[in-house]
């Protein structure tokens, strides 16, 4: 099913992204991929080192004219986020991605694509093989765990690189020029419970919260799209205050930087209760479901018999962990005051596990702005200490913060214009692009963002246009030949 799409235009990145796409390469894991990536810059006798922490690049001398324009870092990240169907049988670990074409669009068959960042990677590799596209003196960068933790681009140290202008190739929509993005902090909630035997006279269920769309934590969390750990645990707190519902096990959500799509359940009621049980909460599911029609109209939410559990959730923490997931704010906390339509400040309850003794609650926050992204933290820590759970952060990373004196900005807004008749909109995303972290160990480089289109990212249903990657290819080359020459001093 590949082979449909490496006969697509331009043949040159698509038959890159299809080699690219049979390397597994899940964050963290990406020994493979950078095996691959440098075998690859070696094969076209290109210079090709790995830094301390993984990251890959290949340098490429100027084209024949070129030799006096400024350096130009390349850079994408190698990992991509892992997302399935639940009835996809795949193992990211061994397989490579099975792709779709279907009219404009390139999708996968039941799981995540890897365009983000694949074909932004794809390109790099295109330019970096090409014998006619002239460019200026080239430094490719392939970051490691963008998805995960951008440990790549934090490790990266300053003095490898000797670029004076970045072009990020990390933006998904192909009439966008990113000058800023948002910084992001991870917020961890855990803490330990003892099991209690489960009553006598007592009937068991699962809880089944899936059919969401799911989606980019940050680019789409202006949405409303259904959290799935949220819409579970307004299913329990209900049957918890009306019913003395008791939690056995739940697993909600995958990813930090995915909205979640899916959250299971197992409980136990009084069977006395469970009669009226089932009644209040097909009551509140149709609730549930009308609120979420326009966006989520393929939400369900199943309640169904099972096995009694031999455990329970202990009853007065449990009280705490529904009280807490209540109270914690998920979705948009602030828009920018200064960028209109954008969100500044916002938070993604991405992962709840209660299992044999022990909870854990696991967000991402992001913002534009610290102190804000650091307010958002702290009253999520303060909601999940009032419940008597630990709380964690980690993987603290900063925005980038928009230059509008850049010089490469200017070039690429008026080749846009230029080319296509009409103003590239000129923003900053809600989305944790490396530009930032890139940013404090090379704070003199110039950096500017764009992409080709890409829909539904951290999703199965994650699609690339096919005449949006032409337009962004036909863009970068003609970026590359206007870089400005070097600044004699």
């Amino acid at each position: 099913m590949n082979k449909a799409v490496r006969n697509q235009e331009p043949k040159e990145v698509w038959n890159h992204f299809a080699d690219l796409n049979a390397v597994p390469r899940p964050s963290k894991k990406e020994e493979r991929v950078i095996e691959f990536m440098v075998t690859f810059g070696k094969k076209l006798g290109l210079k090709t080192f790995v830094d301390t922490v993984g990251n890959v690049i290949i340098t490429k001398p100027a084209t024949a004219g070129f030799e006096d324009r400024k350096t130009v870092v390349l850079q994408s990240h190698l990992d991509m986020v892992h997302q399935k169907n639940a009835a996809t049988n795949f193992d990211f670990d061994t397989q490579g991605i099975e792709m779709l074409v279907s009219g404009d669009w390139i999708t996968a068959n039941g799981t995540t694509l890897g365009a983000d960042n694949g074909l932004g990677v794809a390109s790099i590799m295109a330019v970096l093989s090409s014998e006619t596209i002239s460019h200026p003196n080239l430094e490719a960068l392939f970051t490691i765990d963008e998805e995960t933790g951008m440990t790549g681009a934090m490790g990266l140290k300053g003095g490898l690189l000797k670029g004076d202008i970045l072009l990020n190739l990390d933006t998904e929509e192909d009439d966008e020029i990113g000058m800023g993005c948002a910084g992001g902090i991870d917020v961890t909630a855990r803490r330990t419970y003892t099991e209690e035997e489960t009553p006598e006279n007592t009937t068991a269920f699962t809880i089944t919260v899936n059919g969401l769309n799911g989606g980019h934590s940050g680019m789409e969390i202006h949405k409303g799209l259904g959290n799935a750990n949220k819409i579970m645990n307004r299913v329990l707190f209900e049957g918890f205050t009306n019913f003395g519902l008791r939690i056995s096990e739940i697993n909600g959500g995958s990813l930090r930087n995915a909205i979640p799509r899916e959250s299971t359940a197992t409980i136990i009621i009084d069977t006395i209760s469970e009669a009226a049980f089932l009644f209040e909460s097909e009551l509140l599911i149709n609730n549930i479901k009308k609120e979420f029609s326009t966006i989520e109209p393929n939400l369900k939410i199943d309640i169904t018999p099972t096995t009694l559990p031999k455990k329970v959730m202990e009853i007065g923490v449990q009280e705490g962990f529904i009280k807490s997931i209540y109270g914690a704010l998920n979705g948009v906390y602030r828009m920018s005051p200064d960028i209109k339509d954008l969100v500044e400040t916002s938070n993604n309850i991405a992962r709840v596990i209660v299992k044999e003794g022990a909870v854990k609650i696991g967000c991402l926050t992001r913002s534009s702005s610290e102190s804000n992204k650091i307010d958002l933290a702290n009253s999520l820590r303060a909601v999940f200490e009032m419940a008597g759970l630990e709380v964690e952060m980690s993987e603290d990373y900063p925005g980038w913060q928009p230059n509008i004196s850049s010089e490469i900005l200017e070039v690429v807004a008026n080749l846009y214009e230029d080319l296509h008749g009409e103003k590239a909109r000129v923003a900053a995303c809600h989305a944790g692009l490396e530009c930032g972290i890139l940013g404090q160990n090379y704070p003199e480089m110039d950096m500017v963002s764009f992409g080709p289109t890409i829909l539904g990212a951290h999703s199965p249903d994650e699609r690339a246009s096919i005449t949006s990657t032409q337009k962004f290819w036909k863009f970068l080359k003609e970026i590359l030949k206007n870089i400005p020459e070097k600044t004699i001093n």
